[in-house]
């Protein structure tokens, strides 16, 4: 009788037992952004109870609080006009007594091709709207692992997320390819897709366009419902979460329809 394997990646060994907390850089303070960093300070705190050093979270994002962005968006009525980037860290710092770094820019290069100062990091998640800060974004952390090949920091994973207006999608990825150690048990897969490698084209091809800034919340709201970024940003906190603590995953991400409530996992290897 064949016994079929169970598809799961491990994690990657150094962030399995770290000697220091690990650079986790979050792109995108916006309606997904702002909510992911508080699953983080969470997993942030569980972590450390755990006796693990815990993460040390940088989080890019040039953009001001506006009044439209104060109600679906994790921002107070106090923190208009300020950076985004500032606001939630200087929140979460005071919350939690953490050490995190607000970037009060963009993730991209500068016109000479210059990849910005401080941008390795062990774990990328990218919380954009747009295909092209995806590929941008894609591309730093292709160079970059040129450079920090062997640095504690080097790329190891890319957690994306993006919605539309129901809908939405995380997807873990690896940058390069993850050891994985031998298993009569499971069947082990070195390398996950990222979002660019497999969607690509067809979101190049699918991407409309639209710049103009919602001047209030009801106009937001017709772009974006408005729990579809908190339910996307707390199954992708679990999905690292879970990651982290058991340090093997069966699952690579998900995709989710918030309009009939169903949530689709997908699978290492498919």
């Amino acid at each position: 009788m064949t016994t079929v394997k169970t598809n799961i990646h491990f994690l990657d060994s150094y962030l399995l037992s770290p000697t220091n907390p690990i650079r986790v850089h979050v792109i995108g303070a916006g309606g997904t952004g702002s909510k992911f960093m508080t699953a983080l300070m969470e997993i942030n705190h569980s972590l450390l109870e755990m006796e693990h050093p815990g993460l040390d979270v940088h989080l890019w994002d040039d953009d001001i609080v506006t009044a439209s962005n104060i109600g679906r968006q994790r921002f107070a009525e106090s923190e208009k006009n300020l950076y985004k980037s500032q606001a939630v860290i200087n929140r979460l710092n005071r919350w939690a007594g953490t050490s995190w770094k607000a970037e009060t820019k963009k993730f991209q290069r500068d016109a000479d091709g210059k990849i910005p100062n401080g941008a390795g990091a062990s774990i990328y998640v990218s919380c954009t709207d747009t295909v092209e800060s995806r590929i941008e974004i894609s591309e730093i952390i292709r160079l970059l692992n040129k450079d920090y090949g062997f640095h504690r920091d080097k790329g190891r994973y890319w957690l994306d997320m993006g919605n539309t207006k129901f809908s939405g999608q995380g997807i873990l990825s690896t940058i390069g390819k993850i050891e994985q150690p031998t298993s009569k048990r499971f069947k082990t897969f070195e390398k996950l897709p990222s979002i660019i490698d497999e969607y690509g084209t067809a979101m190049q091809n699918s991407e409309q366009q639209d710049d103009t800034p919602s001047c209030s919340l009801a106009e937001s709201l017709a772009k974006q419902d408005l729990f579809i970024n908190s339910t996307i940003a707390q199954l992708g906190g679990s999905l690292l979460w879970n990651l982290l603590k058991t340090g093997m995953t069966e699952n690579r991400g998900f995709f989710l329809n918030l309009q009939n409530f169903k949530s689709q996992p997908i699978a290492v290897g498919s």
